[in-house]
């Protein structure tokens, strides 16, 4: 049985879903997609009592990141992916919050580490391998804990839906193909959690999603 644990906090106003991943019993862990609201995300931390190893990001969109050099401040940790070709979308989070409406508190954002395919990234024994999965974003990338049969899927699948591609470097075409050659390909039993609303499993998705069938 794996200790791996996950922790939704909402963040923002686009309802998305930063996430707290942590080792149960060594209570070590990262902060996945911190958008904003890093007060909410910090008294969360507090209450889990776990201690944030680093932030990983899993794409470059305002919600995903908005937050991420402010909760970097606080905890004095690295921020990790997305993939370099999300470099611009970082680099203009402001700008997308003006665009949006997002309000203040949202700003550009620079990794200490991009990430590729192939990598692994991990915490307290658990090993994620990282999948470049272009098409909502260009730098998308997802976690794989293999063990556990568990996927931080981001913004590329959710629960009998997909990620928008309406938004610049957005690529419908190219976002099916990341689904069907990386993401379905992991597994039928694999879980899922995802950047907005509930998460599931890869199977489900395969057999009912109205956009993959």
């Amino acid at each position: 049985m794996t200790l791996l644990n996950a922790q939704i906090v909402p963040v923002t106003l686009f309802e998305q879903n930063c996430c707290i991943l942590y080792d149960r019993e060594a209570k070590r862990g990262v902060v996945v997609d911190p958008g904003g609201d890093v007060d909410r995300i910090m008294a969360a931390i507090d209450r889990a009592g776990v201690t944030i190893e680093a932030i990983w990001l899993t794409h470059g969109h305002l919600d995903h990141a908005g937050g991420a050099m402010e909760l970097k401040s606080r905890l004095g940790v690295d921020i990790v992916g997305p993939h370099r070709d999300d470099a611009v979308l970082l680099a203009s989070i402001e700008d997308q919050a003006k665009m949006f409406g997002a309000g203040p508190g949202m700003t550009n954002c620079t990794p200490d580490r991009y990430l590729a395919e192939g990598e692994t990234v991990g915490f307290a024994g658990h090993v994620f391998e990282v999948l470049h999965t272009p098409g909502h974003a260009p730098g998308h990338v997802v976690f794989f804990h293999r063990q556990a049969r568990f996927l931080h899927a981001g913004d590329v699948l959710f629960a009998g839906s997909i990620g928008r591609t309406d938004l610049p470097g957005g690529d419908h075409a190219t976002l099916i193909a990341s689904i069907k050659e990386k993401v379905l390909p992991l597994g039928d039993d694999v879980g899922f959690l995802c950047g907005h609303g509930p998460g599931g499993r890869l199977g489900e998705e395969r057999r009912t999603n109205p956009f993959l069938v």
